[in-house]
């Protein structure tokens, strides 16, 4: 990873980016520490003391909703959007017709997305405003709740420009690098706030060391699975043109068991997050039972976390895996999986071989996503939020990021990384 990065800055094109992805995640933490107008911060400081499940919602924020800075909102609002988008196409023929138009068709994809941005982001920000007037931190009027309303729908807005930005002039997904941004730039605050418990003895030495051993393996199984995968082997037959012989030889596809990586930790997280901004506009047992219930630590969130991670794991894994395409690709190259006919058959396998890798990876990602919180829990470690949906995050992002880098390497031929996979016994051929 590291001799990626230093020969990426060798290049200028991509130390360009790298620049330019430093600059956007300055600006987005400098927003997260701008105040927003009329909060009494003091009082929301002790709030968030009080409370896990506002520890929770923070890490999203990178912290800007302990500030309640006018980043407080972050990426939930445009992930909902996406979230919403996506669904809608899979139902609506007219919108899964747009998708499949090319580059128009996604333009427009992006269009109703952003306009979707907006809905959410008015609405989250109406929710929070009534949740703290409820709390008793804000008490404006009519005028200062349009103003609180207005100044968090264009920190959204804004957020998701970055985002959008970074992903085109950057390096790696925008919105998937700030949500990594924020949680990182909470973890120098949770280390110096756990080595103060152990130097005063609140915290236990032997929890710490298993704690730190478990968040290893932890470490460990996030990078087996986001690297895991089925090589499928395909067989491809000899051809004669003119007077060349081609094919013969033997190859694989490659089916990552985690296909679609950290999207369905986002996406889960996102929307059981949402019941509990609508909480805040009502009050009484009701309200307090849906914010009881949609807790990170509660059985009902981790059940509903579950189905939904293994949900969008399928969901997105069929969105971006066309067995349909590689069948026929196969088929028109002369390759053909060894037992199986070229064609339908051939699709049918792939999907058939694709779902078992699926609900593996789907079962795997959910099980690291809430092992964490229960185990955290159980040791009684409150000094810092350690939970699987936080390390699949940075991990996942990280490998994403790295993979990149190094493929934008390999497509300007740059030496350095071609002899390291040589040396490694990698087998190159440009």
């Amino acid at each position: 990873m590291l001799d990626s990065l230093k020969d990426a800055f060798r290049l200028p094109d991509l130390k360009r980016r790298f620049l330019f992805v430093l600059g956007a995640l300055f600006v987005y933490r400098l927003g997260a520490l701008i105040p927003t107008p009329g909060i009494n911060a003091a009082a929301l400081s002790k709030l968030f003391e009080q409370s896990g499940i506002l520890g929770f919602l923070d890490l999203f924020a990178g912290g800007a909703l302990s500030r309640f800075g006018i980043f407080a909102m972050g990426v939930t609002p445009y992930i909902n959007s996406s979230i919403v988008m996506q669904l809608l196409a899979v139902v609506i023929p007219s919108l899964e017709k747009m998708m499949k138009e090319g580059p128009e068709g996604q333009k427009k994809m992006v269009q109703y997305t952003r306009i979707g941005t907006i809905v959410f982001a008015v609405v989250q920000a109406l929710g929070m405003t009534g949740w703290l007037r409820s709390a008793g931190i804000f008490s404006g009027s009519w005028i200062d709740v349009c103003v609180v309303t207005l100044t968090l729908t264009t920190g959204a807005m804004a957020v998701m420009w970055i985002g959008e930005l970074m992903s085109d002039y950057g390096i790696g997904n925008g919105i998937s690098m700030l949500i990594f941004a924020g949680i990182v730039a909470r973890v120098p605050d949770a280390v110096i706030r756990t080595f103060q418990l152990l130097k005063l003895g609140e915290l236990n030495f032997i929890v710490f060391l298993i704690a730190i051993v478990f968040m290893l393996a932890v470490i460990a199984g996030c990078i087996l699975l986001q690297e895991g995968q089925r090589r499928m082997s395909v067989q491809y037959a000899k051809r004669v043109v003119g007077n060349k012989m081609y094919g013969g030889q033997s190859t694989f596809i490659p089916l990552r068991v985690n296909t679609a990586g950290v999207i369905p930790i986002i996406f889960a997280s996102s929307i059981l997050l949402f019941p509990y901004t609508i909480a805040g506009f009502f009050h009484g047992a009701a309200a307090q039972k849906i914010v009881q219930w949609f807790s990170p630590t509660s059985p009902v969130y981790m059940v509903l976390y579950v189905i939904l991670i293994v949900f969008f794991g399928f969901f997105y894994t069929a969105v971006v895996f066309k067995p349909d395409e590689i069948a026929e690709n196969m088929k028109k190259n002369g390759g053909f999986i060894l037992g199986i006919r070229p064609g339908k058959p051939t699709e049918e396998y792939i999907e058939k071989v694709m779902e078992r890798i699926t609900l593996a990876g789907s079962a795997a990602l959910a099980l690291i996503a809430v092992v964490p919180t229960i185990m955290t829990r159980v040791l009684n470690i409150h000094s810092f939020y350690f939970g699987g949906t936080a390390v699949i995050i940075v991990v996942g992002v990280a490998l994403d990021t790295v993979h990149e880098i190094e493929a934008q390497l390999l497509m300007r031929h740059y030496q350095g990384i071609l002899k390291r996979q040589n040396k490694s016994g990698g087998l190159l051929r440009l």
